[in-house]
């Protein structure tokens, strides 16, 4: 088994907090109107066509065009993109400052638009860490399509099988598998540091 250099980490559900209901609880007075917006209007695959490359100001207003007694609540998405990002999540953090201090060096391949990903980089200090990232919507790419982890594999020179890919969707997890990463899928972190332990081979990551 090759000696493992690279540990690649997912951000949204790993190492941050983002869910655009701590926002539209506080705008909804009906939660099942808000629930109702989410799953039929400012769904998860419209926002990730942002995600993909697509503009905010493009997206939002092809929604507005779609849905005008929503106006309001659509162009907020973007206003208030903010107040949906809550926290960091201390244990997927402090994973990230442990593998750094063991010399890994450490990486990023996310789903997240080029335009708010700037105010992720602001407001968490951790992304100094970082050895390169790599952000769908900068490559205008999204995981699980193979081509953008081929994008971080080929600009830093990267071989999948000195790697470790940590992501919480099942799909992306297939996708760095087929590659040859070895894959853990961010669940709970009892599992993810047994795994890591197991194919780093040092009892603590």
């Amino acid at each position: 088994m090759k000696e493992i250099k690279n540990i690649v980490f997912d951000f949204g559900g790993v190492l941050l907090d983002w869910n655009p209901r701590y926002f539209y609880r506080t705008f909804f007075w009906d939660e099942n109107e808000m629930e109702y917006f989410l799953a039929n209007i400012c769904t998860s695959e419209w926002n990730a066509e942002q995600d993909k490359g697509r503009s905010f100001s493009e997206g939002i207003k092809f929604l507005q065009s779609q849905h005008p007694e929503y106006r309001n609540a659509i162009q907020l998405f973007w206003d208030n993109w903010e107040d949906m990002l809550k926290s960091d999540l201390p244990d997927g953090v402090k994973l990230l400052h442990e593998l750094k201090d063991h010399d890994y060096r450490i990486w990023g391949l996310t789903n997240w638009s080029a335009e708010t990903i700037q105010i992720a980089y602001r407001k968490y200090d951790f992304f100094q860490l970082f050895d390169g990232i790599v952000v769908s919507g900068e490559e205008k790419l999204i995981k699980p399509d193979r081509r953008i982890y081929e994008v971080l594999l080929d600009r830093h020179k990267l071989n999948a099988e000195e790697s470790v890919f940590i992501d919480d969707n099942h799909a992306n997890i297939k996708t760095a598998q087929e590659l040859g990463f070895k894959a853990i899928l961010f669940d709970n972190i009892v599992n993810v540091r047994g795994q890591l332990s197991a194919v780093l081979q040092y009892n603590n990551p």
